[in-house]
C-alpha cells in the first residue's frame, strides 16, 4: 500500500482487540469496542499547520493509542485504516 499524508496528518491501522476477556468470555464482534490502540503505517511531513510549527513526534511502526472516535476511516487495498491528526494521538506506546 502506497499512502503518503499531509500536513500533520498520520494514517493507523488497528492492532486487534482481544476477543476473550480475562475471565475466558469470548466476545462477539458487535460487543467488542472501536481499538483505540493501533500502529502508525504512514506519516505525515509535518511543517507550518493553521499558522503554527508542527514537528511530527511519532513515526512508522510506533505503537499508539487514540481518541475513541478520532480521525476518518477508509479502506485501501482492502485493509481499513484511519487517517486522522498527530494531535489526535494520545500516547506512544513503548516496548521495552
Amino acid at each position: 500500500m502506497k499512502i503518503k499524508p499531509l500536513f500533520d496528518r498520520i494514517v493507523v491501522e488497528p492492532v486487534e482487540a482481544e476477543e476473550k476477556t480475562k475471565s475466558g468470555i469470548v466476545l462477539l464482534a458487535k460487543d467488542q469496542e472501536k481499538p483505540q490502540m493501533a500502529r502508525v503505517i504512514a506519516v505525515g511531513p509535518g511543517g507550518n499547520v493553521d499558522g503554527k510549527e508542527v514537528v511530527m513526534e511519532v513515526k512508522v511502526g510506533d505503537k499508539v493509542l487514540c481518541s475513541k472516535y478520532a480521525g476518518s476511516e477508509f479502506k485501501v487495498d482492502g485493509k481499513e485504516v484511519t487517517i486522522m491528526r498527530q494531535s489526535d494521538v494520545l500516547a506512544v506506546i513503548l516496548d521495552k
